[in-house]
C-alpha cells in the first residue's frame, strides 16, 4: 500500500506512517479511550510493551498494512488509525480498505480532526485501489457510531468476535 503523508486541517495536523517509538503513545492513547469493562488490568512482564511492538513489527512489514501516527504542532501523538487493503472475491473481486483503531486524544474531540483522518482514509484507500471501505466500533461506543454515520458509514451488517485462548 502506498500512502501519502499528508496535513490535516490547514496543517495543523500531520499524519504520517507510525515509528516504532510512536508505539508507546499510540498505546496509551487506546488504553485511554477502551470502554472501562474492556481495560486490562495490566501487562504482565518485564516489558508491557512487547506485544505492542511485537504487532507493530508486524504491521509495519507488512505492505498491505499502514499504522498512521497523527501528530499535533507540538509532534505529539493526537490521533491514531491503522489501514489494511483486503483484496477479496466478494462484490466482483473488490479491495476493500479496512480501517482500525480510529482514536482521537480526548481533549481534541469534536474539532475535526476525526473527520479529517477519516477523510484522508478514504482517499487513501480509494488511490490504492479500495472499493469499499469498512470499519468495526465497540458496541459501547455510541458517540462514535453517531460520528461514523456523520461520515456516511452504513451500520450494515453485525460483526462477530471470539477471543482465543493463548496456545499452551
Amino acid at each position: 500500500m502506498e500512502i501519502h503523508p499528508a496535513a490535516l486541517l490547514g496543517g495543523s495536523y500531520r499524519v504520517r506512517r507510525a515509528e516504532r517509538d510512536d508505539v508507546a503513545p499510540i498505546v496509551r492513547l487506546l488504553l485511554a479511550d477502551m470502554p472501562a469493562s474492556d481495560a486490562v488490568a495490566g501487562t504482565p512482564g518485564a516489558n508491557p510493551l512487547a506485544p505492542y511492538l511485537r504487532a507493530y513489527a508486524a504491521i509495519a512489514a507488512d505492505p498491505a498494512n499502514f499504522l498512521a501516527a497523527v501528530e499535533d504542532s507540538a509532534g505529539k501523538i493526537a490521533g491514531t488509525l491503522q489501514l489494511t487493503l483486503i483484496p477479496c472475491l466478494a462484490l466482483g473481486g473488490a479491495t476493500r480498505l479496512q480501517v482500525e483503531a480510529v482514536h482521537v486524544r480526548a481533549d481534541l474531540r469534536s474539532k475535526g480532526l476525526g473527520a479529517a483522518m477519516m477523510d484522508w482514509a478514504v482517499a487513501e484507500g480509494r488511490r490504492n485501489g479500495a472499493t469499499l471501505v469498512q470499519l468495526t466500533s465497540n458496541a459501547r461506543r455510541e458517540s462514535a457510531h453517531r460520528f461514523y454515520q456523520r461520515q456516511g458509514f452504513d451500520a450494515s451488517h453485525i460483526g462477530f468476535k471470539r477471543v482465543l485462548p493463548p496456545l499452551p
